[in-house]
C-alpha cells in the first residue's frame, strides 16, 4: 500500500490533484490506515497515469470518466470500442477548432504588427485594439470570440 506522497511520486500527479480526482469520482475513495491516512494499492498508479495522459490530450473530466468506465470493462468481450472512438473524434474536432482560432489570432496579430509604428498616436496595434471593426477577422468571422481562443 502506498501513501498519497508515494502515489504522487510514482504517478507524476500532484497531491492536490489526486485529492481532486477522488472528490470528483475519477479515483475511487482510498482505503484508510489505522491513523486515518489514505492508503492506495499499486493499481491506482496505472489509473492515475491513464487520467494524466487523457488530461494531456485535453479530454474533459466527464470524458475521462467515460473512458475510465470503458477501460474498466475492457476485458469483457461485449465491451464496444465505439464510444471511446466517438470521444476521441470529438476531442480531435475540438482541438482542430482551437487550432483554427489560434491561427486566426496569429494572422490578426501579424497584421497588427505590420502596420504603422512610431508614436502611440500612429500605432496600428493600439488603433486596432481600440476599434474591433478594424480587425481583418471582424467581418469574416463575426461570431468568433478572439479573446478566448481556447
Amino acid at each position: 500500500m502506498l501513501s498519497i506522497g508515494d502515489l504522487s511520486a510514482a504517478s507524476g500527479v500532484k497531491i492536490p490533484t489526486i485529492r481532486w480526482y477522488e472528490e470528483t469520482g475519477l479515483l475511487p475513495e482510498p482505503e484508510r490506515g489505522a491513523n486515518g491516512r489514505r492508503r492506495y494499492g499499486a493499481q491506482v498508479i496505472a489509473r492515475l497515469r491513464f487520467i494524466r495522459h487523457a488530461r494531456e490530450l485535453g479530454f474533459a473530466p466527464e470524458a475521462i470518466r467515460q473512458l475510465l468506465a470503458l477501460s474498466d470493462r475492457a476485458g469483457e468481450k461485449t465491451t464496444d470500442c465505439g464510444p471511446a472512438d466517438a470521444l476521441a473524434r470529438a476531442q480531435l474536432a475540438d482541438i482542430r477548432s482551437r487550432i483554427a482560432r489560434l491561427k486566426a489570432l496569429e494572422a490578426e496579430l501579424t497584421l497588427m504588427l505590420e502596420g504603422r509604428h512610431g508614436s502611440a498616436g500612429e500605432c496600428r496595434v493600439l488603433e486596432v485594439l481600440s476599434d474591433h471593426a478594424l480587425c481583418e477577422s471582424h467581418e469574416s468571422r463575426p461570431d468568433t470570440d478572439l479573446r478566448h481562443p481556447i
